[in-house]
C-alpha cells in the first residue's frame, strides 16, 4: 500500500454555508474576510499535510495512516458555478457536502448533490453551525462527541431533531444517512458529521473521517504510477514578480518534472511549451494567497502548485493540461480540448450583450446564467473588456443589449469614452451575483421606464358623465361641468357620443380653478370641449367616450388590458362594441 497519493477533496455547499470557514479553521488562515463580499469566487486549494492532521485529531488519533495528507479545492457556492464545481466534482477524490444545519438544504444544496450523483463521488455532510444551536455551549476545538456529551438534554434534543431533518432530506433524494458515529457500512451510508467551523468542534472526525475513507476505500485510484503522465487543471493565470507570467494548477495525476513539454487549452486553441519551475506553497497555505513558494524539480499528484513557463500568455483558466512526450500525445490532447470547447461554445445571437470574464469557469457559468433568464449574448469571451468590445454591442438595435457585462476583469484605457460616444453601458464586478443583480435590475428599471413612456403615448380608455347642473358656456368652446366614470380624460382627445357619433374635442380642462392635463376616474372638474354646441348637438347630460384612435385601441386591448381598472374594462368594452358594429374587425 506504498506510494498513495494525497487525495483531492472538494468542499461542496450552499453560499454562506461555511466553506471557506471551514478551512480556515483547518489551516488557521483567514481566506474569508479577504474574498470579495466574503464569497468563494474561483476554485482555490489547500495541501494539509497528514502531521497538522494528526495534531487537530490528537484527541481522538488511533488509526495507522499512510496517506501525505489531504489536497483541499474550495470551490464557489454561488449556484451560477454549477459547471465550475461540476469540474471539481470530477476532480476529487472525497468530498464535504456542508450544510447549515439551522438552514437545511438550499438550492446549491440540491445542485452539489447532483454533482456529487453524476461523478458518483463518495462524500461526508459537514453540518455546520451547530454553535448556533440554542443554548450550545461551544469549547473551541473539542471533538463532536466531547461537546455533545457535556450538553443539556434539551440542547442535544434539539441537535438530534436537526440531524434527523437532514437524513430525511437525503432520503428523499435517494440516499442513506446517519450520523458519523452510528455507521457501521459507510460504503451504503452518508455519514453526517456535526461541526462548527467558527469554533473548531467536530472538525478532528471529520478529518478523521475523511481520511479513513480515502485509505480505505480508495487505494486502487490513489495508488501512484510515479512515471505515469502529468494531467492537471489551470486554476488562474497571473503575473508574479521577478517570474513573469505563471499559472496556479491541480495536479491530479502522475508526476510533473522541470523541464517536462507540456500542453495547454489556450484561448485560440493548444498551447505547447516547457515547465521552467514548479513553485509549491507551503504546507496548509491557501494557494491563491500565499507569497512564499517553495522551488521544487519535481512534484506528485495530487498537489496544488504554480508552474512557470513561457508563452503562456493565451493559457485559459479553467483548462486541462498534460505532459506530452510525442506528437501522437499531442494529437490525442488537441482532439480533447476541441471536445470539450465545443461543449462550451453558445450559439450567439445576432442582438445580445457582450460578456467578458477572467476564467474558462466564471465565462461557462455567467453564459448559464444569463441564458437561464432569457438575455440574449452576442459574444462570450475571456480577457479585458476592450474597444471592439464596444463596437460590438454598440452595433445591438435594442438599447438594452448595448451592455457588456465583466466579470472579474479589467476596463482598459479608451473604453469609456467610447462607451460615451457609442451608448453602451458597462456592468464591471468581482462577486457574480452582485454583477447578474446589477444588470437585471438596470435592465427590468429600463423596460419598466419604456413601459411608462408606452402608456404616456397612449390614448387610454375613459368615459364621462356631462353635469347639465354646470353648464358655463354653449359653444366656442363649450364649457360644461363633466364627472369622469372610468379610465381617464386628456387634453386633446376626441369624444364620442354612445351612437359612434364625434362629440367634439377637449381643449382644456379644470379642476378646483387649477389647469390639469389628465383627470381620472372619480374626478369631478370643468372641461371646454371645441367642435359643438350644447343645445344643439350635446343636450349637456350625455354619457361620452374618448374616441380612443383604433391604432391606440389594439395596443390597449393586447397588451394593457390587465392593468385596467374593472370599470375602466367594462367602459372599453362598451367603446369598442360600439366601434365594431359596423366594422368587426375594428382594432384587432
Amino acid at each position: 500500500m506504498k506510494n498513495l497519493r494525497t487525495p483531492i477533496v472538494a468542499v461542496l455547499g450552499h453560499v454562506d454555508h461555511g466553506k471557506t470557514t471551514l478551512l480556515d479553521r483547518i489551516r488557521r488562515s483567514n481566506v474569508t474576510a479577504r474574498e470579495a463580499g466574503g464569497i468563494t469566487q474561483h476554485i482555490g486549494a489547500t495541501e494539509v499535510p497528514l502531521a497538522t492532521i494528526e495534531e487537530i485529531c490528537r484527541e481522538i488519533w488511533n488509526v495507522n495512516i499512510i496517506l501525505p495528507g489531504l489536497l483541499f479545492i474550495d470551490t464557489p457556492g454561488h449556484k451560477a458555478f454549477t459547471n465550475l464545481r461540476r469540474r471539481g466534482g470530477a476532480l476529487a477524490d472525497l468530498a464535504v457536502l456542508i450544510v447549515d444545519i439551522n438552514e437545511g438544504f438550499k438550492p446549491q444544496t440540491e445542485e452539489a448533490l447532483l454533482i456529487l450523483r453524476t461523478f458518483k463521488t463518495p462524500f461526508v455532510v459537514a453540518a455546520n453551525k451547530i454553535d448556533r444551536i440554542p443554548g450550545w455551549q461551544s469549547v473551541e476545538g473539542n471533538p463532536f462527541m466531547k461537546s455533545y456529551a457535556e450538553q443539556d438534554d434539551l440542547v442535544r434534543q434539539r441537535l438530534d431533531n436537526r440531524i434527523y431533518e437532514l437524513i430525511g432530506e437525503l432520503y428523499q433524494r435517494g440516499f442513506s444517512a446517519d450520523r458519523f458515529d452510528r455507521i457501521s457500512d459507510f460504503t451504503k451510508n452518508v455519514a453526517i458529521v456535526p461541526i462548527s467551523a467558527l469554533t473548531g468542534e467536530g472538525i478532528p472526525e471529520l478529518l478523521m473521517l475523511l481520511v479513513g475513507l480515502a485509505q480505505r476505500f480508495l487505494e486502487d485510484s490513489l495508488r501512484l504510477h510515479v512515471e505515469g503522465r502529468a494531467r492537471g487543471t489551470v486554476l488562474e493565470v497571473k503575473e508574479e514578480k521577478g517570474l513573469g507570467l505563471t499559472f496556479d494548477a491541480i495536479l491530479y495525476d502522475g508526476t510533473l518534472h522541470v523541464g517536462d513539454r507540456i500542453a495547454i487549452g489556450g484561448k485560440d486553441g493548444v498551447i505547447v511549451t516547457h515547465v521552467r519551475g514548479i513553485l509549491r506553497p507551503r504546507p496548509s497555505r491557501e494557494m491563491r494567497l500565499e507569497s512564499r513558494f517553495r522551488n521544487v524539480d519535481s512534484i506528485t499528484a495530487a498537489a496544488g502548485i504554480k508552474i512557470v513557463a513561457p508563452d503562456i500568455e493565451g493559457v485559459l483558466a479553467g483548462s486541462e493540461f498534460e505532459t506530452v512526450e510525442s506528437d501522437e500525445d499531442l494529437k490525442r490532447f488537441e482532439k480533447r480540448i476541441a471536445r470539450e470547447y465545443q461543449e462550451l461554445t453558445i450559439e450567439t445571437d445576432e442582438e445580445g450583450i457582450v460578456i467578458k470574464t477572467d476564467t474558462l469557469g466564471s465565462l461557462e457559468a455567467l453564459i448559464n446564467e444569463f441564458r437561464a433568464l432569457d438575455v440574449p449574448i452576442k459574444r462570450a469571451d475571456v480577457g479585458d473588456i476592450t474597444k471592439k468590445d464596444v463596437v460590438e454591442a454598440s452595433a445591438n438595435r435594442d438599447d438594452l443589449n448595448r451592455v457588456i457585462v465583466g466579470f472579474n476583469v479589467k476596463v482598459l484605457p479608451g473604453v469609456e469614452e467610447e462607451c460615451i460616444k457609442y451608448g453602451v453601458r458597462v456592468f464591471t464586478d468581482q462577486i457574480i451575483y452582485s454583477l447578474i443583480d446589477s444588470f437585471i435590475q438596470w435592465r427590468d428599471e429600463e423596460k419598466r421606464l419604456r413601459e411608462r413612456q408606452k402608456i404616456e403615448s397612449i390614448i387610454l380608455p375613459g368615459k364621462i358623465q356631462l353635469l347639465k347642473n354646470y353648464i358655463f358656456r354653449r359653444s366656442k368652446p363649450a364649457v360644461v361641468g363633466v364627472k369622469v366614470l372610468a379610465g381617464e380624460l386628456r387634453k386633446d382627445v376626441r369624444l364620442v357620443k354612445p351612437d359612434g357619433t364625434p362629440a367634439g374635442i377637449v381643449r382644456s380642462m379644470q379642476k378646483a380653478g387649477d389647469y390639469v392635463s389628465i383627470a381620472k376616474e372619480g374626478d369631478e372638474l370643468a372641461v371646454a370641449i371645441d367642435g359643438v354646441t350644447i343645445g344643439r348637438q350635446l343636450s349637456g347630460d350625455e354619457v361620452l367616450y374618448v374616441d380612443v384612435p383604433e391604432r391606440h385601441a389594439r395596443v390597449v386591448e393586447r397588451e394593457l388590458f390587465d392593468t385596467l381598472t374593472d370599470e375602466t374594462k367594462e367602459a372599453f368594452r362598451e367603446f369598442l362594441e360600439l366601434k365594431r358594429k359596423d366594422n368587426s374587425f375594428w382594432g384587432r
